[in-house]
Protein backbone atom coordinates (compact mmCIF):
# COMPACT_ATOMS: atom_id res chain seq x y z
CA UNK A 1 0.00 0.00 0.00
CA UNK A 2 1.34 3.43 -1.01
CA UNK A 3 0.62 6.05 1.63
CA UNK A 4 0.01 9.50 0.11
CA UNK A 5 -0.24 12.99 1.59
CA UNK A 6 -1.87 15.70 -0.58
CA UNK A 7 -0.89 19.37 -0.23
CA UNK A 8 -2.93 22.02 -2.04
CA UNK A 9 -4.36 25.31 -0.80
CA UNK A 10 -7.68 24.85 -2.64
CA UNK A 11 -9.96 22.56 -0.65
CA UNK A 12 -11.97 21.27 -3.59
CA UNK A 13 -8.78 20.27 -5.41
CA UNK A 14 -7.47 18.44 -2.33
CA UNK A 15 -10.72 16.56 -2.08
CA UNK A 16 -10.81 15.89 -5.81
CA UNK A 17 -7.32 14.42 -5.79
CA UNK A 18 -8.20 12.36 -2.75
CA UNK A 19 -11.22 10.93 -4.58
CA UNK A 20 -9.21 10.18 -7.73
CA UNK A 21 -6.29 8.50 -5.99
CA UNK A 22 -8.55 6.55 -3.63
CA UNK A 23 -9.99 4.73 -6.65
CA UNK A 24 -6.75 2.75 -6.85
CA UNK A 25 -6.57 -0.11 -4.38
CA UNK A 26 -2.79 0.29 -4.02
CA UNK A 27 -3.04 3.87 -2.74
CA UNK A 28 -4.13 5.14 0.68
CA UNK A 29 -4.61 8.86 1.37
CA UNK A 30 -3.27 9.47 4.87
CA UNK A 31 -3.58 13.26 5.09
CA UNK A 32 -4.50 16.58 3.48
CA UNK A 33 -2.53 19.82 3.88
CA UNK A 34 -3.33 23.40 2.89
CA UNK A 35 0.24 24.77 2.66
CA UNK A 36 3.89 23.78 2.71
CA UNK A 37 4.31 24.04 6.47
CA UNK A 38 1.29 21.86 7.19
CA UNK A 39 2.57 19.40 4.61
CA UNK A 40 5.89 19.20 6.45
CA UNK A 41 4.27 18.79 9.86
CA UNK A 42 1.90 16.09 8.62
CA UNK A 43 4.73 14.32 6.81
CA UNK A 44 6.68 14.23 10.07
CA UNK A 45 3.67 12.80 11.89
CA UNK A 46 2.27 10.42 9.26
CA UNK A 47 5.42 9.36 7.38
CA UNK A 48 3.78 8.96 3.95
CA UNK A 49 5.55 7.31 1.04
CA UNK A 50 4.66 10.14 -1.36
CA UNK A 51 3.66 13.79 -0.90
CA UNK A 52 1.69 15.23 -3.81
CA UNK A 53 2.63 18.92 -3.54
CA UNK A 54 1.27 22.07 -5.19
CA UNK A 55 3.87 24.80 -5.81
CA UNK A 56 2.03 28.07 -5.24
CA UNK A 57 0.32 28.21 -1.87
CA UNK A 58 -0.04 31.21 0.47
CA UNK A 59 2.49 31.87 3.26
CA UNK A 60 4.33 28.53 3.05
CA UNK A 61 4.55 27.41 -0.57
CA UNK A 62 5.51 24.14 -2.21
CA UNK A 63 9.18 25.04 -2.41
CA UNK A 64 9.28 25.47 1.37
CA UNK A 65 7.38 22.25 2.00
CA UNK A 66 9.46 20.23 -0.43
CA UNK A 67 12.77 21.50 0.93
CA UNK A 68 11.80 20.90 4.58
CA UNK A 69 10.52 17.40 3.90
CA UNK A 70 13.53 16.34 1.82
CA UNK A 71 16.02 17.80 4.30
CA UNK A 72 14.57 15.92 7.27
CA UNK A 73 12.96 12.90 5.57
CA UNK A 74 14.93 12.23 2.36
CA UNK A 75 13.20 8.88 1.81
CA UNK A 76 9.78 10.51 1.45
CA UNK A 77 9.12 11.17 -2.23
CA UNK A 78 7.76 14.60 -3.16
CA UNK A 79 5.86 14.78 -6.45
CA UNK A 80 4.97 18.31 -7.58
CA UNK A 81 1.50 18.73 -9.11
CA UNK A 82 0.92 22.31 -10.23
CA UNK A 83 -0.42 24.53 -13.01
CA UNK A 84 2.94 26.27 -13.58
CA UNK A 85 5.63 25.00 -15.95
CA UNK A 86 7.85 28.11 -16.00
CA UNK A 87 11.59 27.87 -15.39
CA UNK A 88 11.38 29.65 -12.02
CA UNK A 89 8.95 27.18 -10.45
CA UNK A 90 10.68 24.16 -11.97
CA UNK A 91 14.03 25.38 -10.67
CA UNK A 92 12.60 25.99 -7.19
CA UNK A 93 11.08 22.52 -7.10
CA UNK A 94 14.24 20.79 -8.27
CA UNK A 95 16.56 22.73 -5.99
CA UNK A 96 14.28 21.77 -3.11
CA UNK A 97 14.77 18.10 -3.95
CA UNK A 98 11.48 17.24 -5.69
CA UNK A 99 11.28 13.71 -7.11
CA UNK A 100 9.02 14.68 -9.98
CA UNK A 101 7.03 17.47 -11.61
CA UNK A 102 3.57 17.16 -13.17
CA UNK A 103 1.00 19.66 -14.41
CA UNK A 104 -2.59 19.65 -13.20
CA UNK A 105 -3.75 19.18 -16.79
CA UNK A 106 -2.40 15.62 -16.50
CA UNK A 107 -5.09 12.94 -16.85
CA UNK A 108 -6.14 10.93 -13.81
CA UNK A 109 -4.53 7.66 -14.91
CA UNK A 110 -1.17 9.39 -15.41
CA UNK A 111 -1.34 11.01 -11.98
CA UNK A 112 -2.02 7.62 -10.38
CA UNK A 113 0.79 6.00 -12.37
CA UNK A 114 3.16 8.81 -11.48
CA UNK A 115 2.45 8.44 -7.77
CA UNK A 116 3.27 4.74 -8.05
CA UNK A 117 6.42 5.46 -10.05
CA UNK A 118 7.60 8.06 -7.53
CA UNK A 119 6.99 5.64 -4.67
CA UNK A 120 9.22 3.08 -6.40
CA UNK A 121 12.03 5.59 -6.80
CA UNK A 122 11.47 6.63 -10.42
CA UNK A 123 11.71 10.37 -11.16
CA UNK A 124 8.61 11.56 -13.02
CA UNK A 125 8.47 14.64 -15.28
CA UNK A 126 5.41 14.94 -17.45
CA UNK A 127 4.31 16.77 -20.57
CA UNK A 128 5.33 20.37 -21.03
CA UNK A 129 7.17 20.33 -17.70
CA UNK A 130 9.56 17.72 -19.12
CA UNK A 131 9.97 19.82 -22.26
CA UNK A 132 10.72 22.93 -20.19
CA UNK A 133 13.37 21.07 -18.19
CA UNK A 134 15.00 19.74 -21.36
CA UNK A 135 14.89 23.18 -22.96
CA UNK A 136 16.48 24.82 -19.94
CA UNK A 137 19.21 22.21 -19.79
CA UNK A 138 19.90 22.55 -23.54
CA UNK A 139 20.05 26.35 -23.32
CA UNK A 140 22.43 26.13 -20.38
CA UNK A 141 24.80 23.90 -22.35
CA UNK A 142 24.56 25.89 -25.58
CA UNK A 143 25.42 29.10 -23.76
CA UNK A 144 28.63 27.60 -22.37
CA UNK A 145 31.75 27.28 -24.49
CA UNK A 146 34.36 24.56 -24.27
CA UNK A 147 37.57 25.38 -22.42
CA UNK A 148 40.72 24.13 -24.14
CA UNK A 149 44.14 24.47 -22.55
CA UNK A 150 47.35 24.82 -24.58
CA UNK A 151 48.44 21.31 -23.59
CA UNK A 152 45.25 19.91 -25.11
CA UNK A 153 43.27 19.38 -21.89
CA UNK A 154 39.63 20.30 -22.45
CA UNK A 155 36.60 20.88 -20.24
CA UNK A 156 33.15 20.24 -21.65
CA UNK A 157 30.18 22.60 -21.37
CA UNK A 158 28.73 20.44 -18.60
CA UNK A 159 32.02 20.45 -16.68
CA UNK A 160 32.20 24.24 -16.96
CA UNK A 161 28.67 24.53 -15.56
CA UNK A 162 29.66 22.34 -12.61
CA UNK A 163 32.83 24.38 -11.98
CA UNK A 164 30.86 27.63 -11.92
CA UNK A 165 28.43 26.22 -9.37
CA UNK A 166 31.29 24.89 -7.22
CA UNK A 167 32.79 28.38 -7.27
CA UNK A 168 29.41 29.74 -6.16
CA UNK A 169 29.63 27.47 -3.11
CA UNK A 170 27.14 24.81 -4.19
CA UNK A 171 27.49 21.27 -2.86
CA UNK A 172 26.89 18.18 -5.01
CA UNK A 173 23.20 17.98 -4.13
CA UNK A 174 22.61 21.60 -5.12
CA UNK A 175 24.55 21.15 -8.36
CA UNK A 176 22.53 18.03 -9.10
CA UNK A 177 19.27 19.92 -8.66
CA UNK A 178 20.28 22.96 -10.68
CA UNK A 179 21.65 21.00 -13.65
CA UNK A 180 19.11 18.14 -13.44
CA UNK A 181 21.84 15.54 -13.04
CA UNK A 182 22.17 12.58 -10.69
CA UNK A 183 24.49 13.24 -7.75
CA UNK A 184 26.65 10.32 -8.91
CA UNK A 185 27.07 12.01 -12.28
CA UNK A 186 28.15 15.23 -10.57
CA UNK A 187 30.70 13.36 -8.42
CA UNK A 188 32.08 11.52 -11.46
CA UNK A 189 32.44 14.77 -13.42
CA UNK A 190 34.28 16.45 -10.54
CA UNK A 191 36.65 13.48 -10.14
CA UNK A 192 37.36 13.49 -13.88
CA UNK A 193 38.08 17.24 -13.87
CA UNK A 194 40.44 16.95 -10.90
CA UNK A 195 42.32 14.19 -12.68
CA UNK A 196 42.51 16.08 -16.00
CA UNK A 197 43.68 19.31 -14.38
CA UNK A 198 46.03 17.69 -11.85
CA UNK A 199 44.20 19.15 -8.85
CA UNK A 200 43.55 17.64 -5.41
CA UNK A 201 40.10 18.85 -4.38
CA UNK A 202 37.15 21.11 -5.23
CA UNK A 203 38.74 24.06 -3.43
CA UNK A 204 41.71 23.93 -5.79
CA UNK A 205 39.25 23.53 -8.65
CA UNK A 206 37.45 26.74 -7.65
CA UNK A 207 40.75 28.63 -7.37
CA UNK A 208 41.80 27.32 -10.78
CA UNK A 209 38.51 28.49 -12.28
CA UNK A 210 38.96 32.00 -10.92
CA UNK A 211 42.60 32.27 -12.01
CA UNK A 212 41.76 31.10 -15.53
CA UNK A 213 38.65 33.26 -15.95
CA UNK A 214 36.27 30.32 -16.14
CA UNK A 215 33.74 32.09 -13.90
Amino acid sequence: MIRVLIADDIKILRQGLEAILSLDSDIEIVGLAADGDEAYRLAAKLQPDVVLMDMRMPVYDGEYGTRKIKEVFPDIKVLILTTFDDDENISKAMSGGADGYLLKETDNATVIGSVKAAASGVAVFGGSAAAAIQRRFSEKNSDSGIYRRQDGVTLTARELDIIRLITDGCDNKEISARLFLAEGTVRNNISRMLEKLGLKDRTQLAVYAVKNNLV
